[in-house]
C-alpha cells in the first residue's frame, strides 16, 4: 500500500483507530506541585469517543519491567553504587544506555564491571514511581535477556536480588546457575523463578518477598575474580514460562502513515490477542531492507518516528509480538510518504494544538466519557478538573476541523451525561471519579467528597461548551440544557462553611464535613472559583468575598501566602516589586508557577479589564516574562535552558516549578511556555519551534508534547497530564482567534459578576 497525503491539510483524528487497552508502557516518575492546595493533587481530563473499545489495565504494564529507555546516557530509572577497588562504569550513577546493541529496539542497558577483592558494586533497575498507576505484576518468574562479551558462569556473573513495594528485599541468588554458562556473542534468555529467591534455611523474619509488587531489580557484585566483564541486558519481564505457546498473534492491518515536517505518524488497526505485549515498528529507506526502530505497547496503535533523514521517502511496517516472544508477520504491504517542506508558523501551531488534543480524544474512557488523570497511569482514575479543560479543547478541535462538529457534540454529550449521574456533594464533583461515577478518595480518607476547585474547572469548560454548541439539533440542545442544569446545581454558598464566612473552602466530605478546611486564598489558580461562585444564578456568594476571600489581607491570608511562598513579597495580595526588571503588581514572590496564569484564564478573558488591584492580562504577562527572563539567565546553569527553551510550572518531575533557585530542578514544563502564547507570543513561538524542531525526537509523542523534560538529568519519559495538555491547545487558540475567551464571556452571568466585583474596562 503506497499513497501520498495532501500535506496542505493536517490529518484529522476522526479516523484514529483507538486501542483496545488504555495506558502506555512508559513509567511515571514523580509529580510535583507547590501550591498549598497541592496543584499536584489535581490532574484530570476530558472527553470520550463513541467508538473506543473498552479500556482495561494495560497487559504491558502487568509484565514489562524494561524494554527500552527514553534516556540516552544513563537510564533515568536506575541507580548505581560502587566501593573501590571494584569498578563499575556508571555515568551520573545510573546504568548506561546503549543504542548499538539491543534485543528490543532501540536500546539496551550496558553493565561493565570488575569485581575486586574487598570491593563492592550494585546496579539497580527500578520500577518508576507509581503515581496514578495501579497494577500488579503477573507471572511466576523474572525473565531477562543478556548478551555477554565473554563466556560467563556462576563464578564470574553478578548476583541478583529483588525488592517489593513494602521495602522488603529477597535473598540474593546467582544470576547464572551451575552448570549453565552464558555463551558470548549472542542474546541468551535467563529465567529466574521467584520461588528460587529464598534462603536455604529458615529466617528470623517471617516476611516474604511479594513479586506482584516488584519495584527494583538489584544486580550486585558476585565472586571477586578481579577481571573486567561487560554484559548488555534487555527485555526484563515478569511472566510464567510454563504458559508460553508458539502461536504468533494475528498480523496487524490497516497501516496508515501521515507525514509532517520532521516526523511521521503511524496508525494501524488493533490486534485482538489476549497475550499481546507490544508492536514492533520497522523502517526502510528502500522498501526492502527494514530495521526495527521502536516498540509500542499492545494497548497503543499509534507510533511517532523522527527518521534521521526526514526529507527522504520512508517505508514502514508493523508486527505484533506476544508475551512469549512470538512475532506475527509484518503488516501486509508498506506505506511510504515524503514529508512536506518546512511548515509555516500557522501550520506548526495547528500541529501542536492537534497533537495535544489527541490526549483527550484517544485516551478517553469509553463508558464514562472522561479521560484519565495521567498517561501512562490508571485508566480508571478520572480527574474532573482536567476534563473541564478538555471540554474547551474539544470546542477548539471542532472549530479547526481536527474532529467533525458532529463527533465533538457526541463526545460532549456523553461526557455531560456521565457528569450528571456521577457523585456530587452539594452539587460539587470530587477530585477523582471512577468509570462508574463514584468518588475515589485517592489522597486519603478525607478526600471522599466535593472539590470546589476541580468543580470550577469543570464549570468553566461547561460554560464554554454551552455557548459553542449553539445549533438547533437534539444533541446540541441536550448539551446546552445539561450544562445549564449542572451549573445551576452547584451549591457554591455551601462551601463557605458558615453563612457569615468571608471566604470559600476547597473540600467538603459527607463523612468528615470540613475537616480539611483548606481556605481558597489568592494569588494562585483558584480565581475562577470566586468568579463562578459570585456569578451563580442559584447559589451565589456575596461579591465582597472576592475581596475578603480571594484578595483578603487578614492574618490568616497573610500567613497562608507566607506559608507556601516563604516570602513577604505579595503576602497582602498586592506585590509591587520588580523582578529581573519587570514590575509585578499581584502575586507571591516573583509570580510562582505559570499555570496560575492559565487555569483560571482558559475561558475568562482578562484583556481590557482591571479590578482594584491590577490589570490581569498585564499581570499575567509580567509573570510569564519573569519566568522567561529567569530561564534565559539560567542562574543554576541547567543544560538546555535559554531564550527559546523556557517554562517552569508544576508537573511531572518538576521540582517546585517556580523561577526560584530552590524550586528549579532543571525540568522544563512544555505547557508553561506554550500556554503563555497570549502573553508572550514571540517568546512562546520561539519555544514551540525549539521544542518541535530541536527536541522533537525526544519530547514529541503520540499525544503531542510530553509533560516536560530535563536535559541535565537526561529525563525524557513519555508522560502526559490532562491539566497540562489542554491549556496548550486552548491558550494557543486564545492567542490566534480568542474563540474560548469569546464563548465564555458570552455567558450572560459573566458581565454581571464582573460589574459586581468592581472590574472596569481599560484601554
Amino acid at each position: 500500500m503506497e499513497w501520498v497525503m495532501d500535506v496542505g491539510r493536517l490529518p484529522s483524528v476522526d479516523d484514529v483507530k483507538t486501542p483496545a487497552e488504555g495506558s502506555g508502557p512508559t513509567l511515571v516518575t514523580t509529580i510535583s506541585g507547590s501550591t498549598p492546595g497541592s496543584w499536584a493533587l489535581r490532574i484530570g481530563l476530558a472527553l470520550l469517543t463513541a467508538v473506543v473499545p473498552a479500556i482495561a489495565q494495560s497487559f504491558t504494564d502487568r509484565h514489562v519491567i524494561f524494554d527500552n529507555s527514553a534516556s540516552v546516557r544513563g537510564h533515568f530509572h536506575s541507580e548505581t553504587h560502587r566501593v573501590a577497588p571494584s569498578e563499575l562504569a556508571a555515568p551520573d550513577h545510573r546504568i548506561p544506555v546503549d543504542s548499538t546493541r539491543w534485543s528490543s529496539p532501540p536500546n539496551s542497558l550496558r553493565i561493565r564491571w570488575r569485581s575486586a577483592p574487598g570491593g563492592d558494586w550494585r546496579a539497580t533497575l527500578k520500577i518508576p514511581s507509581r503515581y496514578a498507576r495501579k497494577f500488579r505484576f503477573e507471572g511466576d518468574s523474572l525473565v531477562l535477556k543478556i548478551w555477554s562479551a565473554d563466556a560467563l558462569d556462576a563464578a564470574n556473573t553478578p548476583r541478583i536480588s529483588l525488592q517489593d513495594a513494602t521495602g522488603f528485599s529477597s535473598p540474593t541468588i546467582n544470576l547464572i546457575r551451575d552448570p549453565r554458562r552464558l555463551e558470548p556473542g549472542r542474546w541468551t534468555e535467563v529465567i529466574l523463578p521467584f520461588a528460587e529467591f529464598r534462603l536455604p534455611f529458615n529466617s528470623t523474619d517471617d516476611r516474604r518477598f511479594d513479586p506482584t509488587q516488584l519495584v527494583a531489580v538489584n544486580l550486585v557484585q558476585g565472586l571477586d575474580d578481579n577481571r573486567p566483564h561487560t554484559v548488555w541486558i534487555d527485555d526484563v519481564h515478569v511472566r510464567t514460562p510454563s504458559d508460553e505457546d508458539t502461536t504468533p498473534p494475528p498480523v496487524p492491518e490497516g497501516l496508515i502513515v501521515a507525514a509532517s515536517e520532521a516526523h511521521f505518524d503511524l496508525q494501524w488497526d488493533p490486534v485482538m490477542a489476549p497475550d499481546l505485549l507490544h508492536y514492533r515498528i520497522e523502517r526502510s529507506d528502500d522498501g526492502r531492507n527494514f530495521r526495527p526502530v521502536g516498540l509500542r505497547p499492545g494497548s497503543e496503535t499509534r507510533f511517532v518516528d523522527f527518521p534521521p533523514r526526514p526529507h527522504a521517502a520512508i517505508h514502514y511496517r508493523v508486527a505484533a509480538v506476544d508475551l512469549a516472544g512470538n512475532a506475527s508477520a509484518p503488516c501486509t504491504g508498506t506505506a511510504s510518504l515524503r514529508p512536506p517542506a518546512r511548515l509555516s508558523d500557522d501550520s506548526l501551531l495547528d500541529l501542536i494544538q492537534q497533537g495535544c488534543f489527541r490526549y483527550y480524544w484517544e485516551q478517553a474512557h469509553p463508558e464514562a466519557g472522561l479521560a484519565p488523570e495521567i498517561v501512562p497511569g490508571d485508566p480508571d482514575l478520572l480527574a474532573t478538573g482536567g476534563n473541564g479543560f478538555g471540554f474547551i479543547a474539544l470546542t477548539v478541535a471542532a472549530e479547526r476541523g481536527f474532529v467533525s462538529r458532529a463527533a465533538a457534540a457526541e463526545r460532549m454529550l456523553r461526557a455531560v451525561r456521565f457528569l450528571a449521574r456521577a457523585d456530587r456533594f452539594h452539587g460539587a464533583w470530587p477530585h477523582f471519579l471512577s468509570p462508574a461515577g463514584k468518588a475515589i478518595a485517592y489522597f486519603g480518607p478525607y478526600d471522599n467528597g466535593g472539590d470546589l476547585v476541580e468543580t470550577a474547572f469543570v464549570i468553566q469548560g461547561l460554560l464554554v461548551a454551552r455557548q459553542y454548541f449553539d445549533r438547533d439539533t437534539a444533541i446540541e440542545r441536550e448539551i446546552r440544557d445539561t450544562c445549564t442544569r449542572l451549573w445551576r446545581e452547584v451549591e457554591w454558598d455551601w462551601y463557605r462553611k458558615t453563612p457569615d464566612s468571608d471566604l470559600l473552602y476547597w473540600h467538603w466530605s459527607p463523612d468528615h464535613a470540613f475537616h480539611i478546611s483548606h481556605p481558597l486564598i489568592g494569588w494562585n489558580e483558584t480565581l475562577i472559583v470566586y468568579l463562578l461562585a459570585i456569578a451563580s444564578p442559584t447559589h451565589p456568594v456575596p461579591a465582597r468575598l472576592y475581596h475578603s476571600g480571594w484578595a483578603g489581607t487578614s492574618p490568616l491570608h497573610v500567613a497562608y501566602r507566607q506559608g507556601w511562598s516563604r516570602s513577604t513579597d505579595g503576602d497582602h495580595y498586592v506585590n509591587g516589586n520588580t523582578y529581573r526588571g519587570i514590575r509585578l503588581e499581584v502575586g507571591e514572590g516573583n509570580g510562582a508557577e505559570l499555570c496560575f496564569t492559565h487555569f483560571s484564564f482558559l475561558g475568562f478573558d482578562p484583556r481590557g479589564l482591571r479590578d482594584r488591584y491590577t490589570d490581569y492580562f498585564q499581570n499575567n504577562q509580567a509573570i510569564a516574562r519573569i519566568n522567561h527572563a529567569y530561564c534565559a539567565a539560567n542562574p543554576r546553569r541547567w543544560a538546555g535552558y535559554g531564550p527559546a527553551c523556557w517554562g517552569l510550572s508544576a508537573g511531572i518531575q518538576a521540582g517546585g516549578g517556580r523561577p526560584l533557585h530552590r524550586d528549579d530542578n532543571g525540568t522544563i514544563n512544555c505547557m508553561a511556555a506554550l500556554a503563555s502564547m497570549p502573553y508572550t507570543p514571540r517568546e512562546s513561538m520561539a519555544a514551540l519551534r525549539h521544542f518541535y524542531r530541536k527536541l522533537g525526537p525526544r519530547i514529541w509523542g503520540t499525544s503531542g508534547l510530553h509533560d516536560g523534560f530535563n536535559a541535565s538529568q537526561d529525563w525524557y519519559d513519555e508522560v502526559y497530564m490532562a491539566l497540562n495538555q489542554a491549556p496548550i491547545t486552548v491558550m494557543i487558540e486564545n492567542h490566534r482567534t480568542g474563540l474560548p475567551w469569546r464563548r465564555f464571556m458570552a455567558n450572560p452571568e459573566i458581565p454581571t459578576v464582573l460589574e459586581a466585583i468592581g472590574f472596569r474596562k481599560v484601554p
